[in-house]
């Protein structure tokens, strides 16, 4: 490296700008390349938070937490530590519903500004990830366990009209079609004597697979957690299972049998649901199967609406 390309101590130390307690203060200095940027703030910020069930209830999840701004042209950055600073005050005094999200937003868009008769922010976002337990009852002993969903909640906030947002990931067993066809051909062959491979019985594959369903809704007070997963159940009945006895297995694998799907039904199958539930203003799933025949994955994507929808 170039001596002329070493930074002097006086261009590292030289700033034209303090903060209040003398230190300075470099996030105010001027924009030198005039460019907007879509997003800026933070990801992953850990925090407790309470969440409201159907019930009425309050629990509390352990939530990471994802907080921006749209940052104009002008200035070379934002102080970032007051997103978070906002976050806990707010979170303080409310659950997580509409009203804190609309509260938070909006205080980003005005107190993230350093001066008061600078513009207001257009643009805010806040994205809540975590995992929410729901009690699974076992398919057919007396029992039940704990499921967990990853989830998220997202808000943004664009000239003060907002949108939410709600995700959850789904799993579900899904057993291939075609393999059952032809473990059920085999079967019956060698019944027949017409071939003499194997021992007369053959196992279809079948695996873990995932759906990762967002719907978009009015608001975040009328539609839980807890109903988007019930539509997915519906919709999917393989869900994988949390306390599972003997007889419980059993019924598991006749339920497989009963709903053999490629990815192709998946996503069908979810949309035909999801399309019944008029809280939901828009909706995107994606669906992924891990393969136990093959070394790769089987994927699809649909959408309420293919042209200008959730992405």
């Amino acid at each position: 490296m170039e001596e002329s390309t070493i930074p002097s101590e006086d261009r590292i130390l030289k700033c034209d700008t303090k903060d209040k307690t003398g230190l300075n203060d470099f996030h105010q200095l001027p924009d030198l390349f005039g460019i907007d940027i879509d997003k800026v703030g933070i990801n992953r910020f850990r925090i407790p938070m309470n969440y409201l069930t159907p019930e009425g209830d309050l629990i509390n999840h352990d939530t990471e937490a994802s907080m921006y701004i749209h940052f104009p042209k002008g200035k070379a950055g934002i102080n970032m530590s007051r997103l978070y600073e906002i976050l806990q005050q707010e979170v303080a005094k409310s659950h997580v519903c509409t009203q804190l999200f609309r509260t938070i937003l909006e205080r980003y868009r005005a107190d993230m500004r350093d001066e008061e008769n600078d513009p207001l922010f257009q643009k805010s976002y806040l994205k809540l990830r975590f995992r929410y337990a729901l009690k699974q009852p076992a398919l057919k002993s007396p029992h039940w366990g704990w499921q967990y969903y990853d989830c998220i909640v997202e808000g943004k906030s664009d000239k003060g009209d907002l949108r939410f947002f709600l995700t959850v990931r789904y799993e579900y067993s899904s057993t291939c079609p075609c393999s059952l066809s032809m473990s059920k051909q085999y079967e019956y062959e060698h019944s027949k004597k017409r071939v003499t491979e194997g021992n007369g019985m053959a196992v279809p594959h079948s695996q873990r697979s995932e759906a990762a369903v967002t719907v978009e809704l009015k608001d975040i007070d009328n539609f839980f957690v807890a109903d988007l997963v019930a539509l997915l159940r519906s919709a999917i009945p393989t869900e994988t299972q949390s306390f599972v006895k003997r007889i419980d297995e059993q019924a598991f694998a006749v339920l497989n049998a009963q709903n053999p799907m490629f990815v192709e039904h998946a996503t069908r199958r979810l949309s035909e649901v999801l399309n019944t539930e008029k809280k939901i203003i828009d909706w995107v799933a994606s669906v992924e199967h891990w393969e136990s025949l093959h070394s790769h994955n089987a994927v699809a994507v649909i959408r309420k609406f293919p042209q200008g929808g959730l992405k």
